[in-house]
Order: structure tokens, then C-alpha cells, then sequence
């Protein structure tokens, strides 16, 4: 048996308790390996080195849409895994778009929605993103105790990102309700709370037509959307248009709490690098980059199929296989990056742009990778300004998590301000 041929089993006990390692003998042992994904029954391989990385998510042999693999029998991986979480038939259509799209058509969606998400677009949110920042951590003022997840990061997070889609304040608690049932992946509540925050797309949109009918529709991407859909030469299905709005919505939601969280844990476990952000605040976009590296909350994407029979370096990938990336493991190859374990926030990245891939690479690449770092810079300069000795209330080891095939993620984190004010 070669090294490719070894399957591992990213829910086993010895990867799960050991997930840098587990990727680490990923990358020893070859470019591309073989993989048990729980509830799916194809071939699967997971690309496990940076370079290798970078290289099949710029692939276009392969493709997001099973349907489009000549020959693929049966559901392709992502279908799969829809199927298990129980979605009922006639809403399993608003769960295909931008991250099931390929070639012509996923350059049409991403288009649509590039404007809301550019630099320039990002920067003019800064102080709104501040503001939200700001008032959430008035709201913890006077407490002894209080969790950066929960009571800081959502609340950040979810504002910011209801906010420029167009989600009415009132709308936002049971937006964060549905997302927080979605995220946890349960089957025998997934399904209720999708179909739930459907209907509430469909009606939101249902309203902001009616208001645009009289001129007062106000200026955010739902607005924006809907008129490409109404007006603008029907660029966008009615159905793309609420896929839309569900992935923009939850992927800003949980990953950038979960970032903030991530980095907030990293920095209280390196307090020398704490110190040193402390002391030259000015480091704080560049220790965004490197937190991002080592503590992206996304550790795997690309779920995709070969169309064709494909040779990835010396890797023979059949027609139809099934292949993920490891970005945890990409972030950490030290083919890559020196001393890749090492947290360095004065790390500087190569030509100064960005070296990591937790936001992915190629045309997928995250629309969203500007507004989630600035959400980053904000919110982690804010947190240490407001309390500058902040500490922990539970050991590192004891902190509760939860895990998925491949990563274990922080289910809260409870701090002390302990001296701030």
C-alpha cells in the first residue's frame, strides 16, 4: 500500500486529539491522501500541503456541481451531506449558489455581489464596524466575568453582516437563533430552522419590493440584489437571489466570531505577543494575518469532484473522486512558512500580501476576506484597549468545545476583565 492509499479517519479519536499532528503525517505522507468523510460514501482524497493547496482550488478540472461530472452516479458529496441533515425536498434548491457554482455561472453570481465587498467598500464601514464594536462592549460593562463569544463576537459579527445585507434589527434575534441551529449541524433540528429562515428571506424580500414600488427602498445589498433580479436584465433566479442572502448572511456570522474568539485564546496563550501588540498597536493588521494563519475558523474547503481523470502532483485523482483541502494544514506546512507553529505576530508576509489560505484561494476565494479581517482589526483592538488585562476564567484544557470531522471548535470562551475598566 503507497502512502496515498492510507485512509484517515478525520473523526478517530487519535486525529481528533491531536489535529496539527494528524495533519502533519497528512502532509508526510503524501501531496494528496485518502479520507473518511462521516455520511459520505464516495472516494474522497484531501489536498494536505500548501502548494497542492493552492493548486487544486485554482483547478478548473474540478467542479462544485456533481451534476456537471459526465457519468457521476447518484448524489455528489455536498448532496450528500445536504441529505443528511434532513432538508425537505422542495427547499433543497435554496441551498445551491455561489459556493456550488462553477465556470460561467459562479463568475455571474460572484459579480453581483463583489461591489458590497471590495477594500474601498470595506473601508467606508469602519466606523459603523467601530460603533457596533463599541456598543457591544458597553453592554458588558460592570460584569466580573463575560464570554468573548457569545457576548462579544456574535453580537459584532451578526450586526455588522445584517446590517449591509439589510436584515431589520428587530429581525436579528431570530436570525442568530436559526444560524446558531444551522452551525451546529443537528439533523433533527436543522431542517425546521432552514426552512424558517427561508420564509423569512422570501418575505423580506416580498417587503422591500413593495418599498422599492414606492421609491423607498433603502441602499444595502438585499436592495442591490433585488434589482438585479427585478430590473437588471434577470442576472440573478429568484432562487440564487435567496441562496444568496443565506450564504452572505451565515458565512459572516459564525466564522468571524469564532475568528475573534480564536485570536483572543491564541494571544492569552503567547502573552510575549500580547505584549508586543500591546506596545505597537500599528502591528494589528499584520497580527490578523498571522492569527489567520494558525487560527482560521474554517479548516477545510473545496469540496469538489474531478470532472475527468486528474494527475495532481504524481496523484492520480479518478473521474468523479471527491477532493477537500486541508487549509488548517496548508497554514502550517513548513514548506511554506518557518516555523509554522510558532505564533510571530511581527511576522511580515512574503512581497506583503497575503501568504495564508484560510480564505481560501482561486476563484472561490472568500468575497468576504476584507470585511472579515477589518471586523478582525476592530474588534481585537477595541477588546485590548477596553481591557488591557484581561485573563481567562477557565484553563485553556478545560474550556469547552465541539467537534466536526477534522477540527474542534471553541463552544465559548469566559474571560475576566481582572483590572480593566
Amino acid at each position: 500500500m503507497t502512502a496515498s492509499d492510507t485512509v484517515f479517519d478525520l473523526g478517530s479519536p487519535e486525529f481528533m486529539d491531536d489535529i496539527p499532528g494528524g495533519y502533519a503525517r497528512m502532509r508526510d505522507g503524501a501531496p494528496l491522501v485518502r479520507i473518511a468523510f462521516p455520511g459520505v460514501d464516495y472516494t474522497t482524497w484531501m489536498a494536505t500541503r500548501y502548494d497542492v493547496v493552492r493548486d487544486v482550488l485554482n483547478d478548473p478540472r474540478f467542479l462544485r456541481d456533481a451534476t456537471r461530472v459526465p457519468g457521476l452516479e447518484g448524489a455528489g458529496i455536498i448532496d450528500q451531506l445536504v441529505q443528511a441533515f434532513g432538508v425537505t425536498d422542495e427547499y433543497k434548491r435554496y441551498m445551491r449558489g455561489l459556493l456550488t457554482a462553477d465556470g460561467e455561472d459562479h463568475a455571474r453570481l460572484r459579480k453581483l455581489v463583489s461591489r458590497a465587498f471590495t477594500v474601498r467598500r470595506v473601508n467606508g464601514l469602519r466606523p459603523r464596524i467601530r460603533a457596533i464594536a463599541e456598543q457591544a462592549l458597553d453592554a458588558l460593562e460592570g460584569r466580573e466575568e463575560f464570554d468573548v463569544l457569545w457576548d462579544y463576537g456574535f453580537p459584532v459579527s451578526g450586526n455588522v453582516i445584517c446590517e449591509l445585507v439589510g436584515i431589520e434589527e428587530s429581525e436579528r434575534p431570530r436570525w442568530r437563533a436559526w444560524m446558531h441551529t444551522i452551525a451546529e449541524g443537528a439533523p433533527e433540528r436543522y431542517n425546521d430552522s432552514f426552512v424558517q429562515m427561508v420564509d423569512a428571506v422570501l418575505d423580506t424580500i416580498a417587503d422591500r419590493r413593495a418599498l422599492a414600488a414606492r421609491g423607498q427602498a433603502p441602499d444595502d445589498l438585499l436592495t442591490a440584489l433585488i434589482h438585479a433580479r427585478d430590473e437588471d436584465g434577470g442576472r440573478l433566479g429568484e432562487d440564487e437571489l435567496v441562496a444568496m442572502v443565506l450564504i452572505i448572511v451565515q458565512g459572516g456570522h459564525h466564522t468571524t466570531a469564532h475568528f475573534v474568539a480564536n485570536s483572543v485564546l491564541a494571544l492569552q496563550r503567547n502573552p510575549d505577543q500580547a505584549a508586543v501588540l500591546r506596545e505597537d498597536p500599528g502591528l494589528m493588521p499584520r497580527a490578523v494575518h498571522e492569527l489567520l494563519r494558525l487560527h482560521g475558523p474554517a479548516p477545510l474547503a473545496g469540496v469538489a469532484h474531478a470532472k475527468e481523470d486528474v494527475e495532481v502532483h504524481g496523484v492520480r485523482i479518478p473521474r468523479g473522486d471527491a477532493v477537500v483541502c486541508a487549509l488548517s494544514g496548508a497554514n502550517r506546512d513548513p514548506g511554506a512558512f518557518a516555523e509554522p507553529e510558532r505564533l510571530d505576530i511581527t511576522r511580515e508576509p512574503e512581497g506583503r500580501r497575503e501568504t495564508h489560505v484560510s480564505f481560501g484561494h482561486g476563484p472561490h476565494y472568500c468575497l468576504g476576506a476584507a470585511l472579515a479581517r477589518t471586523e478582525g482589526e476592530i474588534a481585537l483592538e477595541l477588546l485590548m484597549e477596553r481591557y488591557p488585562d484581561l485573563a481567562l476564567a477557565t484553563a485553556p484544557e478545560d474550556l469547552e468545545r465541539f467537534d466536526q470531522p477534522g477540527s474542534r471548535h471553541l463552544v465559548s470562551l469566559p474571560v475576566r476583565p481582572r483590572g480593566g475598566s
